[in-house]
Parts: C-alpha cells; structure tokens; sequence
C-alpha cells in the first residue's frame, strides 16, 4: 500500500520561500507520474505542478516562475521549491501519487503566507 508524507510547511513572509517535501513508502516515485495540488479555504483543490515518470514537468500558470518541482530517485521522493510566495499562495498542499484513476494522496501541510 502507497502511503505519502508531506513536510515542509509553514508561516512565511510575503516574499519568502519554502520547500514541502513528499516522500514515498510502498511504491517508487519514479515509475508514475507525481504532483502537488493546493485547496485554499472555500476553495476545490487546484493542480499546482506535476511531474511524470519521464521527468517532463507541468507547473500551473498562476505559480509558473516562482515554483519548481523536482524528484529525488534515490530518497523515493518528490519536491516543491516555492520561491516569491504570496498571500495568495496560502492553502493546504497535497502531494499525490498517481498509481490509480482515483490517485493515493497524502495528508496535507499547511502553507500560510502573511502579507
């Protein structure tokens, strides 16, 4: 069974950065395609940027420039740089593993940007 964890979260400035981690048990990182989604309050959740088991990324244009993600074969594991955060980037970000239509997500870390 695939289980995600997600880290990384956190209080940041407008401006600041932050790197949510996504590490994989139960399956490899490498062999589906991969991807972080965000839901603000009131809000569906949103895809942010993927990654497949090629390596070609995707990144939302609402972020394009400021985040980046990557995977770490050998953690078993996939990223997000978050670079230039704003208020509006504030919401709960999943990570999600795409070995089935329904997909095996994580728990979710809080991001919260203050202006």
């Amino acid at each position: 069974q695939v289980r995600l964890v997600e880290s990384g979260g956190g209080l940041v400035q407008t401006g600041g950065s932050l790197n949510l981690s996504c590490e994989v048990s139960g399956g490899i990182a490498s062999q589906y395609t991969m991807g972080w989604y965000r839901q603000a309050p009131g809000n569906q959740r949103v895809k942010v940027a993927t990654i497949t088991s090629g390596g070609t990324t995707y990144v939302a244009g609402s972020v394009a420039g400021r985040f980046t993600i990557n995977r770490d074969n050998a953690k078993n594991a996939i990223y997000l740089q978050m670079n230039s955060l704003k208020p509006g980037d504030t919401a709960v970000y999943y990570c999600a593993f795409w070995d089935t239509l329904d997909g095996t997500w994580g728990q979710g870390t809080q991001v919260t940007v203050s202006s």
